[in-house]
């Protein structure tokens, strides 16, 4: 049905262009006019965030944070001051012997932010923060393909005070002798490091929010599993959790059994042949993936439990369906991106090495945290950097030993971590291809939280990202229905529309709303109301869209009555 619509479309263009090929572009014109229109609108220069120390002294700046102090206005190849931060290395707080933990602390000028303090996590095992923090949700960005840093306006500082940080040791700028050898271990050395973290910034007694992505879905957890259960608020008072794409089950579970579907699903993003597809369907069959599917990805769940995935332990060569799909998308397209379903060729310049599938450093470049003056700039050591090094696990398989024992987080201590906080939310990036997301949909439906196993309901109401003025080109942003939300027992699932693995880096508005709502700042994901905070921060600019094209896009999308 969805080849004949298109194909119908086409058909009528080709007859328009046949009669009278001035029309299109007659349209063409129209756009380009449009476009000169509103930049004849926006003649001022590029945004750039004023100085943070210009008006008020810095909030956090003592004699126990002083060493730590970053120059906002001399970040190598910054062109503009990205405020008051802390950054470097604060030691564990127990006997550690060598080991240490970077990070790099930005406090907000929210008003609402002054009980609160937001804990970020990139995955890996042993992916750095710093990823997080120049690529997703910092106040600076530098997005792979793009010429220089542009201040964020959907930075999560605009929100709440932010500490992105980079663990376990082993895992950037956080050397040391790697110990741990299970997600518990990593837990404790974090709580001890993050007592020091909190006496230095005297931080003592704030709300604690634990988000992060991928790899993180084990980090945080067992990070708030173990805050919460030493019933310590004076420094473990966890208030809430946010994971995207995260590993919270085997490799059965999040890429094999959902992987052949998906592919069908996402048909034009693989182009594979169709005699290979068939052969693909056929693996899946036979080993069971699809049936299983089928029959438990069902609201409420089917079985109490759910019964063992097949091939658990690891698919066989014949049952290995995912990296033959794998395989065959990166012989097709070569610049396929795992992460992000629809990426093509040319490979982008990315500033970290690695801008997907394929790391990828360009010729003449420089990894940006690895240079000898930015190190030097936000007082990390002279060690190298990349975006994800280890082992960070002191284990055999270089893993842990929940991860070999497939004792992942989403059938051990989330739940837990849900009944004893206030809000838990996990999103899932509709096209992302590393950690699927009916395996997370599969984890949640055989997950039992304050007494109920899954979801009774099926997720089907809309989330919607609030329509907005653009404060710049170059940090644009999604707005309308952007996937569909549901919440039960104190668990939010959202799915976001258009989004890879990395939320806040492809969905920024949407991630942004996400955070209001993990804040208590919205009621609800599906909240019609306008964004919490005017203009994302930034000094304001003429808008992007006239008011007649506002109430234009109203009318056509039929947007709810809000403020824009």
């Amino acid at each position: 049905m969805r080849f004949t619509t298109i194909a119908t479309a086409l058909a009528g263009l080709c007859a328009v262009a046949a009669r009278d090929p001035r029309q299109l572009r007659g349209i063409g014109n129209n756009l380009v006019q449009r476009e000169q229109e509103r930049q004849a609108r926006r003649q001022a220069p590029p945004v750039r965030p004023r100085s943070s120390n210009s008006s008020s002294s810095p909030a956090y700046l003592t004699e126990k944070t002083k060493k730590f102090v970053v120059n906002g206005s001399a970040i190598p190849d910054v062109d503009f001051d990205i405020g008051e931060s802390y950054a470097g290395l604060i030691p564990l707080a127990q006997k550690a012997g060598n080991q240490s933990l970077y990070h790099w602390f930005f406090p907000s000028k929210n008003e609402l932010a002054k009980d609160e303090i937001l804990i970020w996590l990139n995955g890996g095992p042993g992916c750095s923060s710093l990823e997080g923090l120049l690529q997703e949700n910092g106040p600076f960005i530098w997005q792979y393909g793009t010429h220089q840093p542009q201040p964020n306006p959907w930075t999560w500082v605009n929100l709440t005070n932010v500490v992105w940080v980079e663990q376990p040791v082993g895992t950037g700028f956080s050397a040391g002798t790697v110990t741990a050898k299970s997600e518990f271990d990593v837990a404790h050395q974090f709580m001890a490091w993050w007592q020091n973290f909190v006496d230095t910034y005297d931080l003592h007694g704030r709300k604690i929010y634990i988000t992060g992505e991928s790899y993180a879905g084990m980090y945080v957890p067992h990070i708030a599993h173990e805050m919460l259960k030493a019933n310590d608020t004076k420094y473990f008072n966890v208030e809430g959790t946010m994971i995207y794409d995260p590993s919270i089950n085997s490799n059965a579970v999040m890429n094999s059994i959902p992987a052949y579907r998906m592919m069908e699903d996402f048909d034009l993003a693989f182009n594979l042949n169709e005699t290979y597809k068939q052969e693909l369907k056929k693996q899946a069959d036979t080993c069971g993936y699809n049936s299983f599917q089928d029959e438990y990805l069902t609201y409420p769940p089917k079985a109490s439990p759910l019964p063992s995935p097949p091939q658990l332990n690891g698919p066989t060569s014949e049952c290995d369906v995912f990296n033959h799909i794998f395989d065959a998308a990166l012989l097709v397209n070569p610049c396929w991106d795992v992460y992000q379903l629809f990426t093509t060729c040319p490979l982008l310049w990315d500033v970290l090495g690695f801008p997907g599938t394929l790391y990828y450093v360009a010729q003449g470049t420089e990894v940006y945290f690895d240079r000898p003056e930015v190190k030097a700039a936000i007082n990390a050591p002279q060690i190298p950097w990349a975006e994800c090094s280890g082992p960070v696990y002191n284990t055999s398989s270089a893993n842990s030993i929940e991860a070999d024992n497939n004792l992942y987080s989403g059938l051990t201590v989330l739940p837990y971590v849900i009944e004893n906080s206030k809000r838990t939310v996990i999103g899932h990036g509709d096209i992302d291809y590393v950690l699927l997301q009916n395996g997370t949909l599969l984890t949640i439906q055989n997950m039992t939280w304050n007494g109920q196993q899954g979801f009774q309901k099926p997720i089907t109401e809309d989330f919607f990202v609030p329509y907005h003025d653009e404060v710049q080109l170059s940090t644009l942003a999604a707005a309308g229905n952007m996937g569909k939300t549901h919440t039960e027992r104190g668990l939010t699932y959202v799915s976001i529309k258009l989004s890879g693995h990395m939320v806040p880096q492809y969905q920024p508005s949407a991630s942004y709303r996400h955070l209001e709502f993990l804040l208590g700042r919205i009621d609800s994901l599906e909240s019609t109301a306008p964004f919490t905070t005017s203009n994302q921060g930034l000094p304001g600019q003429p808008p992007f869209f006239s008011d007649a094209e506002q109430e234009d896009r109203k009318r056509k999308f039929g947007t709810p009555k809000m403020e824009l």
